[in-house]
Parts: structure tokens; C-alpha cells; sequence
């Protein structure tokens, strides 16, 4: 007589919403996600709004500050990091705030593209951009995320921090220094079926 045994195992899905998604994502991995780029971004930029240093870099300076504003960098030891969506999400918030300047990195390439293309004779001369009319930033925002983790018995802690620090490109001093942290824990010492 012949058993034989089969696994049975169902697909479902279901919209939710941030909060909801983020308790999920945490029972599947212990991964960097969403909220947590959401979650580094808001604390980086309260953080930003209560320097010290910051604020007396505004007085000085008696407007808005243009930011050019670097890419993160993933020094974390995961490959499909979404640091991308750290970018975004960087570049979003500090736009939203309405108390920065932002000069755009990723344009600039592309400007830079159309004045010369206009500069070739396909454009009429009335209309022509001229070159050297971009604004300039006064500071440079510069950041990089690590993990360090740390495992035993099956179970492990990835301790993320994402650093950020602003400098005045005039002068080169640093303008402030900030940094969140975000811990995960995982336990995969346990057996379910």
C-alpha cells in the first residue's frame, strides 16, 4: 500500500494600508522596508529642524537654503537594499517642507544635454538659454545607511543606522551631522509546520 502525502497550501491577498502593511512585513522579514524609509526620512528631518548649528546657519544666512542633495549610499551588506526609495523619499520630504531650495542632480545632465543641443543652431537665437544662469547650492547633503547584524542561535539583530550630514559648499564646514537608528529582530530557532 502506497501513502502519499501532499502539502496543500493556498494564495491570498489583500490591500492594506501602511500601519497594517508594516505589522505584515515584519512577520515575513526582517528586512529594511517601506515604513522604515519613511519612519529614517521624518526623524532625519526633525532632527535637521531642531540642530542648533542649523538654525544659527539660518539666521546667518536670512532665506532659504538651496540643498543639493546626494544620492544615500547602501553600505549595507544587502544587495537589493531600497535605497532607491530612500532617495525618493528624501528628495520628497525635503520638497514637501517648503524650507529648502532644492537644486536637482538628476536634471542637471539633462539641462546640461539642451543647451547644447540648443546651442547648435536647431533653436531660434531669440530663444536660446544661456549657459551660467543655474542657481548654486549653499550646501551638500551627503548620507549613507549600514547594518551591522548580529546573530546567534538562530537568532539574529540587524542594528540599521542612516547618516546624514549637511556642509557649506563655500566654506567646506560641516553645517550638521544626524543619525537614526532602526533595530530588527528575527527568531528562526523554532520549527512550525
Amino acid at each position: 500500500m502506497t501513502v502519499l502525502l501532499t502539502s496543500c497550501s493556498s494564495f491570498k491577498a489583500e490591500r492594506v494600508d501602511g500601519k497594517e502593511g508594516d505589522e505584515k512585513a515584519l512577520k515575513i522579514t526582517d528586512k529594511w522596508v517601506l515604513k522604515d524609509t519613511e519612519m529614517a526620512v521624518s526623524d532625519i528631518l526633525g532632527q535637521i529642524k531642531n540642530h542648533k548649528g542649523f538654525q544659527g546657519y539660518l539666521k546667518g544666512l536670512k532665506r532659504k537654503p538651496r540643498v543639493f542633495i546626494m544620492e544615500v549610499q547602501n553600505e549595507t551588506s544587502e544587495p537589493y537594499f531600497p535605497i532607491a526609495d530612500m532617495n525618493d523619499e528624501l528628495l520628497n520630504e525635503f520638497s514637501a517642507s517648503g524650507e529648502f531650495t532644492l537644486i536637482d542632480n538628476q536634471a542637471r545632465e539633462n539641462i546640461l544635454k539642451e543647451i547644447k543641443y540648443q546651442s547648435e543652431g536647431m533653436v531660434d537665437a531669440r530663444q536660446l538659454t544661456q549657459i551660467g544662469k543655474q542657481t548654486g547650492a549653499d550646501l551638500i547633503i551627503l548620507g549613507a545607511v549600514r547594518m551591522a547584524p548580529e546573530s546567534r542561535d538562530g537568532k539574529t539583530i540587524k542594528q540599521y543606522t542612516v547618516n546624514m550630514r549637511m556642509t557649506d559648499l563655500k566654506t567646506s564646514e560641516e553645517v550638521l551631522r544626524v543619525r537614526h537608528r532602526t533595530q530588527k529582530f528575527s527568531d528562526t530557532s523554532k520549527f512550525g509546520w
